[in-house]
């Protein structure tokens, strides 16, 4: 499907070859920043993200065929065959869509087994009890699954957990900074791997930056910037550990109260799980250099290992669809339209001048400006179509940048960790806020800036540090 993509944006390049006028272009970029406002506003308009981008890409469509923007009938495949489809098909991204699809499902069924309770119950026994250690379970534990999973489910699970964690240990005087630590380092987590987050399948997948040469890349400073947060928190919200022998012993008996078997309802699935989550972490870093994996892409990774693991529930599979993000995937499908409008309509075009600009300041000022510019932008809108965007101006320039480009990486950074600055800044932020006050901890939009700002930008200086760098040392060039 990824060919006819490509084959897809090749005819469209030739129809949409015509000057487009001025008066157009401002009017498609006048759509786009509604656009983008509206998904700010979601809350305030009570629409879903998918409803939004669809109605804009629907307007979009009818002006872009209506002005003779985008090519119509067939596309021509390298083959010689031609496919007749309606001209937003082939604009979607279908290889991110099934990497969604797939991962979304893998990780529903995988939860099943009780693998990811056991795994946190049991670094809070291991933690004595101790405020301090557990933060650092906990902290680390949030990174890992936002790297594995997804920044939302990641942080509905250790926010839970953490709720019981501290109300056994009686210390819910400390949960509103333990909250606050861990939605801040789920977007740190998300940098951890190509498929942790949106923003990195997008980019990624432009850039054709391979799983392994993410890890690596990202990795050092996922390490040191967890580090740091965790510090900060423990200095910002007063957690400290245990200091006598008394308060230890008596922490360490609340503690062996913790059951981290309780969730375990099959050994048997229990294993069969580790077994499947090792296996699919293996078969996405090979993919790249897997011969026939190599074609297939990611997604029909993600989607073979889904439909694996539910013949462990082959008679009830219809329960694990209805739980699947639909909402998201539409949103992905629209977006995708949207932006392929933009590029025909030389909106993308416009604003690549103004990144041309930030990038012409010079390869290091060029990509710390970039990556700061990314990550301002994402505080206030979502980071997804911001990703999407700078990623497709990234690719059109002329010559195109290479995988191991730093502009690249300015985008990816910027566009995670600007999701810490505000409470809408990403989803994961929003679900913290939301478990926050579902414990009727006192903390306000205003109060949340407040406090995750300083953390905020501490990540995002040592990104900049780190990915200029990497390019001054010349691990990141081109």
């Amino acid at each position: 499907m990824r060919g006819v993509v490509l084959a897809s944006a090749e005819v469209a390049s030739e129809a949409g070859g015509h000057a487009v006028s001025g008066g157009v272009t401002v009017l498609f970029a006048v759509l786009l920043l509604a656009m983008i406002v509206a998904l700010a506003l979601e809350e305030k308009i009570h629409a879903k993200k998918s409803l939004i981008v669809g109605a804009f890409a629907g307007v979009c469509l009818i002006l872009a065929t209506a002005l003779d923007l985008m090519p119509l009938g067939h596309v021509d495949l390298p083959n010689g065959h031609k496919i007749e489809m309606p001209v937003y098909i082939p604009a979607i991204d279908w290889g991110v869509i099934t990497i969604i699809l797939g991962a979304s499902l893998f990780v529903e069924v995988t939860s099943r087994s009780g693998v990811f309770t056991w795994m946190a119950i049991s670094l809070t026994k291991k933690s004595g009890g101790d405020p301090w250690k557990l933060l650092l379970a906990y902290g680390i534990l949030t990174v890992l699954f936002s790297a594995m999973l997804n920044n939302v489910t990641a942080m509905i699970i250790i926010g839970s957990l953490t709720g019981v964690s501290l109300s056994k240990l009686k210390r819910t005087d400390l949960l509103l900074g333990f909250l606050v630590v861990e939605g801040l380092l789920t977007n740190v987590g998300g940098l951890l791997t190509l498929i942790s987050s949106v923003p990195n399948i997008i980019v990624g997948n432009v850039a054709k930056i391979g799983f392994v040469d993410f890890f690596l890349v990202s990795a050092p400073y996922v390490v040191v910037a967890t580090a740091v947060t965790l510090w900060m928190g423990r200095k910002r919200f007063g957690i400290q550990g245990l200091p006598n022998d008394e308060q230890r012993a008596a922490a360490a008996g609340l503690v062996e109260g913790f059951d981290e078997n309780e969730s375990v309802t099959s050994a048997k699935f229990f294993w069969f799980s580790i077994a499947s989550l090792v296996l699919f972490v293996v078969f996405l870093a090979g993919q790249s250099e897997i011969p026939v994996l190599r074609d297939l892409g990611m997604g029909f990774v993600a989607l073979s290992f889904a439909g694996i693991v539910l013949l462990a529930y082959k008679h009830e599979v219809d329960k694990f669809y209805k739980v699947v993000d639909w909402d998201l995937l539409a949103f992905f499908a629209a977006l995708f339209v949207v932006i392929n409008t933009m590029e025909h309509a030389q909106v993308l075009a416009v604003i690549g001048t103004g990144i041309e600009k930030l990038i012409g300041t010079g390869v290091y000022m060029g990509t710390g400006l970039l990556l700061v510019a990314s990550a301002l932008a994402s505080s206030v809108t979502d980071n997804i179509p911001l990703a999407a965007m700078l990623a497709k101006i990234l690719k059109s320039h002329d010559p195109a940048y290479a995988a191991t480009a730093p502009y690249w990486w300015s985008v990816i950074f910027g566009a995670n960790l600007g999701g810490n600055i505000t409470p809408i800044g990403s989803a994961s932020t929003v679900v913290a806020m939301t478990i926050i006050h579902k414990y009727e901890l006192p903390l306000s939009f205003v109060g949340f800036v407040k406090v995750a700002v300083p953390f905020a930008a501490v990540q995002i200086v040592i990104a900049v540090i780190y990915v200029v760098g990497l390019t001054w040392a010349g691990v990141l060039s081109g």
